[in-house]
């Protein structure tokens, strides 16, 4: 009989296995300092590209405020215990109470965490007679609520409306045989590529199919619609979407998520979704902080302006330049490149070390061998001046990995390695 744990230190996993050359640097690195668009690595100042911090607000005076005044009122243990039990309160019930008419449903609910809130959601929404059926490209977290469905689930081609419809013809006969009924789930806008789900599209499927949709948009709450109520209100279909979701991380600059919809939905979906009857409420530094965050984009529509602005300039620059961002029409800016790991994180060591640039990196195992890609998030926080070098920094190391500069043998031993950076603009 094996050692459970023998398999789990053999290689590390597709990922573990390269954490000895990796951990701290291409993986798991520290950014120090306050948060904004500059931050320090390795002891220099960078321009960061990786937080998804769209609006600027995660360290606004104002929201920062407002979390220094909770903090005093309250600190981090109150309240104590699970929402069900001795958790709730009337800041609870009144975030709820704003977060769901922002988003045009009638209720709303909290989570605790964008992960585990959505997997727990897909878990109640859906018993063994149900079928889901879901975009190819969903985020981790929608992968994982569906392997806790112990029904069928039919996966549909990235943003493919024709095979989307292939597989609810699929799920149809399958739910009519069991007495189930049908969830789709896709994204408002995809981490990785910046494309916008097709949601109107999949709405118009409801004139020909029976089911109910799901969106999860994280990356949409905030930076998208004419008030910042996400991809739904950016294509005009809100009234379409039956359970909208999103988290407080990435516009908000906070921690935890809600879902939002049917109010008798709401309340089931209270009294079944076991990540929050099982586990304490949010802490009630959160909940005020995120009562002034959502106060700050009703309010404060100069934040979403100066976010888009900042999108056009990095964007269009980009592509004015040569470079391949894909099908983006959201924030999330992809730059696609051509090589194998080694020239990926020469190039990533370069734009840290001598050009002072920070941004996430996309490499083999999660892509395909061959391909490189960079993930750039611009925020309200960046300034022109950062646009301009990020531009001069990518043109430059781009030739680089064009000429074959990058080529080496194996991915370099950062944990080791006592490269000192230089300052930007030097």
């Amino acid at each position: 009989m094996a050692d459970v744990f023998e398999k789990l230190v053999k290689d590390g996993g597709p990922l573990g296995q390269f954490m000895k050359r990796a951990h701290g640097y291409f993986a798991f690195p520290k950014l120090e300092g306050e948060l904004g668009s500059r931050m320090k690595f390795r002891g220099k100042e960078v321009i960061v590209w990786s937080l998804n911090n769209y609006l600027g607000i995660a360290n606004h005076p104002i929201a920062r405020e407002a979390d220094i005044v909770a903090a005093g009122k309250w600190g981090m243990g109150y309240p104590m215990g699970a929402r069900m039990m001795s958790g709730n309160s009337e800041f609870h019930d009144q975030l709820e109470a704003e977060l769901a008419p922002f988003v045009k449903k009638e209720d709303a609910m909290l989570l605790n965490f964008g992960y585990q809130g959505i997997m727990s959601c897909i878990d109640a929404l859906v018993g063994r007679r149900d079928v889901i059926v879901y975009d190819a490209e969903s985020h981790a977290c929608i992968v994982d609520g569906i392997r806790l469905h112990i029904g069928y689930s039919y996966t549909f081609k990235h943003n493919d409306i024709a095979d989307c419809e292939k597989q609810l013809e699929r799920a149809t006969k399958m739910a009519e045989k069991n007495g189930g009924g049908i969830l789709v789930i896709t994204e408002g806008v995809f981490g990785m590529a910046g494309d916008q789900g097709k949601l109107k599209e999949i709405v118009e499927l409801k004139k020909k199919f029976d089911f109910r949709l799901l969106i999860d948009d994280a990356h949409g709450f905030g930076s998208m619609g004419p008030t910042g109520a996400g991809a739904d209100e950016e294509q005009g279909c809100q009234d379409g979407i039956d359970l909208y979701f999103s988290t407080f991380v990435k516009s908000l600059g906070s921690i935890g998520a809600f879902i939002a919809g049917p109010k008798d939905v709401l309340s089931y979906l209270r009294y079944n979704t076991r990540s929050q009857i099982y586990a304490k409420s949010l802490p009630m530094i959160i909940v005020e902080g995120m009562l002034k965050r959502m106060e700050m984009i009703r309010t404060m529509p100069e934040l979403k302006n100066k976010l888009w602005d900042n999108v056009v300039k990095l964007q269009s620059g980009l592509r004015e330049k040569g470079f391949d961002i894909g099908k983006t029409n959201s924030p999330v800016t992809p730059v696609y490149m051509k090589g194998d790991v080694p020239e990926a994180t020469a190039m990533v060591m370069d734009l840290r070390e001598n050009y002072g640039i920070f941004c996430s990196i996309v490499i083999y195992p999660v892509i395909p061998r061959g391909q490189i890609i960079f993930r750039l998030i611009p925020t309200a926080a960046h300034t022109d001046e950062d646009i301009e070098l990020t531009l001069k920094a990518f043109t430059e190391t781009k030739r680089k990995l064009d000429a074959g500069e990058y080529k080496a043998e194996e991915i370099p031993d950062m944990a080791e390695s006592g490269v000192a950076a230089r300052s930007i603009g030097e």
